[in-house]
């Protein structure tokens, strides 16, 4: 069966979503082409099931990109502020919780359901259990094969996410169509990921699992402050995962386990016992009782003198630490890479080599930090793909 539109959308996620209610409100014949049971799949397991929507402060330098400039136009046109606007319309209740990230106070779900309900408005068709096969160019516009059909339309958009989560899904589907109109990819890897300890020296703290403390992580001129959370085989939390989307192996990162306090202060200057006896309770009241006696296990000093607990100190504040690796795509909450952004027009997303196919979303090579910066990358491209369709 043929259906004509006047344009397809590939990916019914935030991004596709977006473009799609976008075009709708402009008249356009929109589909939305979604290979699973249901629209929004990722939006309902983001933020805990709360799905961190936005952040109230969203800037360039919270993004990677081989081109830090390419998403300024996208988020002058639409902003963290504009999506509020539509929360609110829909009577979504939401609170900040760190960092101007902002999340629903019920259920992601919420945002899922307002989402279907302004394409419900807009007119957009959304097909579901439809996986797409392969997207042809004419003299007449694009043929979607997919599913048992065939749909036709002027124009092409391509949402369809990165590699991150196969299991709720994610293919790279997007980097193929893009290859095979001649469309530059950067190369992908995971991003905002779990970290995997290496060596023997390292591995000794896989037991801490489940212990978590406020660090600095620092790669290169990237640092981050936020919790640090163990593992059975490495290291993740939200300092973690932002570090991750900076680091490649065999690259050393940098953790800071007190910022902007002393642990051996109190062993310098009182009368306390100067060994493992009289350092113990200084350490389990600076840090989770397993973290602090695993410390000193490994890193007490040979010598309790002042140098000694210099040493000590200075391990603390600089502990350095090659991971072996990543958790991979299987828990990363993004991928980094993808579709170049020299080959997209940064106002409407359009390839410059293809007229009529878009490319949205998490499958261009944008990539923010954690915090809502990747929701509101979605939105806001998706925005400006439907104000040109």
């Amino acid at each position: 069966m043929i259906q004509e539109f006047d344009a397809i959308i590939l990916g019914a996620g935030a991004a596709g979503l977006m473009c799609a209610i976008e075009a709708g409100k402009r008249g356009r014949r929109v589909a939305v082409l979604e290979h699973a049971e249901r629209a929004g799949n990722k939006i309902l397991i983001s933020g805990g099931g709360r799905c961190n929507f936005t952040n109230l402060v969203c800037l360039p330098e919270n993004f990677i990109s081989a081109n830090p400039h390419f998403c300024k136009s996208a988020f002058a046109r639409y902003t963290p502020a504009d999506f509020i606007a539509l929360v609110e319309k829909h009577g979504v209740p939401y609170h900040e919780k760190t960092l101007g990230q902002l999340f629903c106070d019920r259920s992601a779900k919420d945002i899922t359901t307002l989402l279907e309900a302004e394409c419900r408005e807009a007119g957009v068709r959304i097909v579901v259990n439809t996986p797409v096969r392969n997207v042809l160019k004419k003299a007449t516009g694009f043929v979607v094969e997919a599913g048992d059909h065939e749909f036709h339309a002027p124009a092409v958009v391509v949402a369809t996410g990165g590699l991150s989560i196969p299991k709720m899904g994610a293919t790279g589907i997007g980097y193929v169509l893009a290859k095979q109109f001649g469309i530059k990819v950067r190369e992908c890897r995971p991003a905002l990921v779990p970290l995997t300890f290496n060596d023997a020296n390292t591995k000794s703290y896989t037991n801490l699992a489940g212990v978590s403390t406020e660090v600095i992580v620092s790669h290169g001129q990237q640092s981050f402050r936020e919790k640090m959370l163990f593992t059975h085989r490495g290291l993740s939390g939200p300092a973690i995962l932002q570090i991750s989307s900076y680091w490649k192996k065999p690259d050393a990162i940098v953790i800071d386990l007190l910022p902007g306090r002393q642990a051996t202060a109190e062993l310098v200057q009182s009368n306390s016992t100067r060994n493992r006896a009289g350092a113990t309770p200084v350490f389990r009241a600076l840090f989770p009782a397993r973290l602090a006696d695993r410390w000193l296990d490994v890193h007490a000093p040979p010598d309790w003198t002042n140098r000694g607990l210099a040493s000590l100190e200075s391990n603390l504040h600089r502990w350095e630490i090659k991971p072996g690796g990543t958790e991979g795509y299987e828990k990363a909450e993004v991928t980094a890479g993808g579709v170049d952004t020299s080959e997209l027009s940064a106002k409407t997303m359009e390839a410059r080599k293809v007229p009529g196919l878009f490319f949205i979303g998490e499958v261009v090579d944008v990539t923010g930090h954690l915090g809502g910066f990747n929701f509101q990358w979605a939105w806001a491209s998706g925005y400006c793909a439907g104000q040109a369709l």
